[in-house]
């Protein structure tokens, strides 16, 4: 992306979870709102995601008991390209 040109929403759209995580450089933050402020589908995918993440947050609190998380992991382990 050339500094001054703007994005296009293909570009926004590659960028947008990362900006939303507040991960994007500050050029590249200045560059993704400008987009948001004239782009109407754009600006509602992004708020879209915002209120999703707003919602799901609380879910990611949950404890996992011990034993169902080897279990998983046992699972996920029989996998030749499991990550370890």
């Amino acid at each position: 992306m050339k500094e001054n040109a703007p994005m296009d929403c293909e570009q926004v759209l590659r960028l947008l979870f990362e900006y939303l995580d507040g991960e994007v450089s500050e050029e590249q933050q200045r560059h993704i709102h400008h987009h948001l402020g004239l782009c109407r589908s754009c600006f509602s995918r992004a708020e879209f995601e915002k209120r999703l993440r707003l919602h799901l947050d609380p879910l990611g609190k949950e404890v996992v008991p011990t034993e169902l998380e080897q279990r998983v992991r046992a699972i996920i382990g029989r996998f030749p390209d499991a990550e370890r």
